[in-house]
């Protein structure tokens, strides 16, 4: 019986990126250019941190990828001339499988929380002279840094009401530190009213949304088509209280409100992935919108 991957070796290797060929068969065909791009720029600031997987080829001394393609390529474009593998057996019937189960994750590679990530760029942003060049460093535009680290300077209230579970996401939490510097009066109300929310409440993003746009002047947006209970003692709609057994906020319909036909056309679970795929903490069309400006006008100028 032959060996399974699970049972085979690992030899450890730095080899030359040249003798590394790609699986023809890799169910990922399709790679973002502008993600290459990014993962290339990591490369070129630390080298390529997780090794590729990597099974011995059908010329001696040469290999197939079995994981890491993107960052065989990344490598290539950065122009390094090695990388890290591990090489490991591999029978071909088991590579897609390897291939799947590792995109799939479950549980293999878990992302940061917002404020965790959010921080940590912060702490490595504090090292440059400015935000151009900390930004630069990432390979990024100043927008998307500030962006990034806006979790990180969230108001000791507003940290307060995302520690205790009473504001949904971190994402509505930076939405509410913008509500604060549109309208500071708009902003207190609703922080005082949030903090009144009975334990196992609290507040969906889509509230904060609502009442940011009202406070830029945007057109006030309809009643929500998903019914959602109001805590007695917190009268008007500027709060809506969501029961820990709510739909999540990422998982929420869209609202019953009159959109144009180009905007109906976008699909929220595109724009979630999309948001996902960024970095971002939610599927919000207008963070996702600004932070792909950016990352095509970084593209640009590079």
């Amino acid at each position: 019986m032959a060996m399974t991957f699970k049972d085979s070796s690992s030899d450890f290797k730095i080899i030359d990126v040249a003798l590394i060929e790609p699986d023809p068969q890799h169910p990922r065909q399709n790679i973002d250019e502008s993600s290459l791009k990014g993962l290339a720029n990591s490369i070129q600031k630390m080298g390529v941190i997780h090794p590729l997987v990597v099974r011995p080829g059908n010329a001696a001394g040469r290999y197939t990828v079995v994981v890491g393609e993107r960052r065989r390529q990344a490598a290539i474009l950065a122009g390094e001339k090695t990388v890290p593998v591990i090489v490991r057996a591999c029978a071909a019937a088991e590579t897609l499988e390897v291939q799947v189960f590792e995109n799939i994750g479950l549980g293999v590679r878990s992302a940061l929380d917002a404020r965790e990530m959010a921080n940590a760029i912060q702490t490595i942003a504090t090292r440059f002279d400015s935000a151009e060049d900390a930004a630069q460093h990432f390979g990024r535009a100043p927008t998307w840094l500030a962006q990034a680290t806006a979790a990180a300077n969230l108001s000791e209230k507003v940290t307060a009401l995302l520690d205790s579970g009473k504001i949904s996401s971190t994402g509505a939490a930076v939405q509410l530190e913008r509500l604060a510097k549109k309208n500071e009066a708009k902003a207190e109300v609703l922080i005082d009213r949030i903090e009144q929310l009975p334990e196992g409440e609290k507040v969906s993003k889509k509230v904060v949304d609502n009442a940011l746009s009202e406070a830029s002047g945007g057109r006030k947006k309809k009643e929500s088509a998903i019914a959602e209970a109001e805590p007695d003692g917190l009268a008007g709609p500027a709060v809506t209280a969501l029961s820990a057994s709510a739909i999540p906020p990422w998982e929420e319909k869209p609202e019953a409100v009159q959109i144009s036909s180009a905007r109906r056309r976008i699909s929220q679970d595109k724009v979630r992935l999309v948001a996902e795929l960024l970095g971002l903490d939610d599927g919000d069309e207008e963070a996702v919108l600004i932070r792909l400006i950016d990352e095509f006008l970084a593209q640009k100028n590079s």
